[in-house]
């Protein structure tokens, strides 16, 4: 059985604002087989998945229904490209670089419908 940590958050914040808020939250030692790995979840939520090698960090970015965007980060910026151009997401940062809002943007799989923006939005 594997589990998972959650290091920080995860409780429910009500004040005199209307609505609930969830404060930020970080699960550790995330597997492939858990439902934080495989959902989409729309919160301030950061899920680490531990990886021993690129290939396994390219499968695991690459083992999801999703692929709206993603990100890379490396002290290495060819090294990051590299890795980038082999995930299957519309849009990968790099380095957390901002985005180029005249890029075409849209996602992959069950992310998005189409493109945005660029020759390939017309």
């Amino acid at each position: 059985m594997t589990s998972t940590s959650c290091t920080s958050g995860g409780q429910t914040e009500r004040d005199d604002r209307p609505g609930a808020y969830v404060t930020p939250t970080v699960f550790s030692d995330v597997t492939r087989d858990m439902t934080i790995h495989r959902e989409e979840i729309f919160g301030p939520v950061l899920a680490i998945e531990p990886y021993d090698t690129e290939d396994e960090a390219v499968e695991i970015a690459n083992d999801t229904v999703y692929g709206l965007a993603g990100g890379v980060w490396s002290g290495y910026t060819e090294r990051a490209q590299r890795i980038a151009r082999r995930i299957r997401a519309g849009q990968i940062a790099v380095n957390d670089a901002g985005m180029n809002l005249d890029a075409p943007f849209g996602g992959c799989k069950q992310s998005g419908i189409g493109r945005e923006t660029g020759q390939f939005g017309l």
